[in-house]
């Protein structure tokens, strides 16, 4: 192989309504707004997700963008009860956990929750 992919930079996740999505992720996940060259985004650590308006896609993009065919795991150093007492604090509902999952680096703890266009989010701690 030629090169090495060292990590993941940002993601782009096409939504309904972008209001509603900037609320839930920094309101419920505690992500911060930005804006990158006239764009809405929502930051956490080194990554970052940018958002798409449906039916204003940035070219060139996903072949067939669509909202609530993402499923992603977020990783967190705080106690999944804790996440799960502010998940439930802000009305979430949670699908499923705790439970123990596999990931990139083995065994977790995760629970999962779906957002405003109803991805499925994965929460977790190893």
């Amino acid at each position: 192989m030629a090169f090495t992919i060292n990590s993941l930079d940002h993601l782009v996740l096409t939504v309904a309504n972008i209001g509603v999505t900037v609320d839930f992720y920094t309101e419920v996940l505690g992500m911060e707004l930005v804006t990158v060259d006239g764009r809405k985004a929502l930051a956490f650590n080194e990554q970052a997700i940018k958002l798409q308006q449906r039916g204003h896609e940035i070219k060139p993009g996903a072949l067939h963008p669509a909202c609530g065919a993402s499923d992603f795991c977020f990783l967190t150093s705080a106690p999944l009860e804790e996440v799960v007492r502010h998940l439930n604090e802000q009305k979430v509902h949670i699908e499923e956990g705790p439970v123990e999952r596999h990931g990139a680096m083995g065994k977790m703890r995760s629970i999962f929750v779906r957002d405003p266009d109803k991805n499925l989010i994965q929460i977790s701690s190893y």
